[in-house]
């Protein structure tokens, strides 16, 4: 690569290595490219204070900079506290301390081929570059080559990557999705497998290997196989990406794009825009998230226990010591554990949030005297024990929507229909102890909200809180109905799974 401010870029035909040269001088810049690292960690909400940047420094100090992942690991020891967090500091770090800049050096040594045939291919006509490419990502990712697919990797951005016209400033730039779009890396896994196949050896029926084992050893040695090369290729995306974002760093700052194109940590996800592996990777978060929020609800819970101040007795006790109250007394109080009923709209969008929130509720539930559930799309149905069942969770909101009557003769969201369906028939699980959380966007489809019936059920509980996980902004806007239920009772926004936390800490009677 062309040197750079960074750490020692990698020789010519060694992409992804240090070279083996004596350890070089610090950058200038290196405390400006730390700070700059810890306040963009800091924008993706991890909890980094001048310790810990004090201590990044001295790593950086102590291990220099000649070799890039050692680097990269004592920073991540010095700055990070959770594996969750690795993710997102390794996307940052690639950002403030790159491989090196510009074009790496091996593709400009060894440029794509060009092709024969100067006019851009047209639909049903081969693409040589393009054929060239993916040939050499096959052979990379049938042998693991990771130096390989990384050079593939600059080699697939510079040639598939840019987009602009280079006449307006600002518009041109790189993009990921647009390079892996023309490559199609994914089509490749029929190919490697059967590369992978021809290499092993004794695969075949004469061979006395495992074919000896039977159609059904073949298969399960089949779908083994294919998940290794979609995880191979899963790999050469996220190398792709990464190239992408340095070189966009490299022409709109490395500030902006940590802020906009580093993927969050999973507490942060948007609840309505995660995806299936997000959610995959929220659910892995319930039970850390249940046992710090069990126990800040356990800390409130003894200092409640304490009760006020009994000024008679402190005054009598004061009598011993003078007059001066050093032993105060307490009107001490034993409060019963509270009941939590939960009220989730599983339907679109927002099911994803009613499952997390239902299985975090569900982890949480010795904190509470009792725990029910309720689900609904536009009519109302106990589904407590479906969550205890111990099913996978990733199957908790279809198991729902098949074994629990959520839904009448069409499958829009009807929160008037279910609230009513609610008080009419479940109004008996709602106590002078109960604390209600109603989950939901409040769309009502352009039907009767039926604000009456979350009147009549809020008068029966303690308290009945409404998380929404829309912004405030949108509860005005189109079918939402979210102004009309925030007149009957708390609503909070809550969009990721920390603002939930926050909210479950703060709101829940103890």
């Amino acid at each position: 690569m062309t040197a750079g401010p960074g750490p020692n870029a990698p020789g010519p035909g060694r992409p992804g290595r240090s070279d083996p040269a004596p350890p070089a001088a610090p950058p200038a810049d290196t405390a400006a490219r730390l700070t700059a690292l810890v306040r963009a960690l800091r924008g993706h909400g991890l909890r980094i204070g001048p310790a810990e940047t004090v201590d990044a420094a001295a790593v950086l100090d102590v291990l220099g900079f000649a070799d890039r992942e050692q680097m990269r690991a004592g920073l991540a020891a010095a700055l990070l506290r959770s594996d969750g967090q690795r993710q997102v500091f390794d996307a940052a770090f690639d950002l403030f301390f790159p491989l090196g800049v510009g074009t790496p050096e091996a593709v400009r040594a060894d440029p794509p081929p060009v092709p024969q045939d100067p006019e851009p291919p047209r639909f049903g006509r081969p693409d040589p570059l393009r054929e060239d490419l993916r040939e050499r990502l096959a052979a990379a990712l049938a042998a693991d080559d990771r130096a390989a697919q990384a050079r593939l990797a600059g080699e697939v951005m510079e040639a598939f990557g840019r987009y602009g016209s280079g006449r307006t400033p600002g518009s041109d730039g790189w993009s990921a999705q647009q390079a892996l779009g023309r490559l199609a890396p994914e089509t490749l896994l029929a190919r490697i497998l059967t590369a992978l196949r021809e290499r092993a050896p004794g695969t075949g029926p004469d061979d006395g290997g495992p074919d000896d084992g039977g159609p059904d050893d073949r298969d399960l040695a089949d779908r083994v196989l294919a998940d290794e090369i979609r995880r191979r290729i899963r790999d050469f995306r996220a190398l792709v990406s990464g190239e992408a974002r340095r070189r966009v760093a490299e022409l709109h700052g490395p500030e902006r794009i940590a802020e906009r194109a580093v993927a969050p940590t999973a507490d942060r996800i948007d609840f309505l825009y995660a995806g299936r592996d997000q959610l995959a990777e929220l659910r892995r978060t319930v039970h850390p998230l249940a046992r710090k929020i069990a126990t800040r609800l356990a800390a409130r819970r003894r200092r409640a226990a304490r009760g006020r101040i009994d000024l008679r007795r402190t005054l009598r006790r004061s009598l011993s010591t003078g007059g001066v109250p050093l032993r105060p007394a307490y009107r001490l109080r034993r409060p019963a554990r509270p009941e939590l009923v939960l009220l989730c709209d599983v339907s679109g969008s927002v099911a994803g949030f009613a499952d997390f929130t239902m299985l975090l509720v569900q982890a949480m539930s010795e904190q509470f005297a009792k725990v029910r559930v309720f689900a609904f799309v536009n009519r109302t149905a106990e589904v407590t024990g479906l969550l205890r069942n111990g099913d996978d969770p990733a199957r908790l909101a279809a198991r729902i929507l098949t074994d629990a009557k959520v839904m009448g003769h069409h499958g829009n969201s009807d929160y008037g229909s279910a609230l009513g369906e609610f008080a009419e028939r479940h109004l008996d699980a709602v106590g002078p102890r109960t604390c209600l959380l109603v989950l939901g966007d409040a769309r009502t489809n352009h039907r009767d909200p039926n604000p009456d019936a979350l009147r009549l059920i809020a008068a029966r509980a303690r308290r009945v809180f409404w998380l929404n996980p829309e912004p405030p902004a949108l509860w005005p806007t189109g079918d939402s109905a979210a102004l009309a239920y925030a007149a009957v009772v708390e609503m909070h926004p809550c969009r990721n799974a920390r603002r939930l936390g926050e909210l479950i800490t703060r709101l829940l009677p103890v």
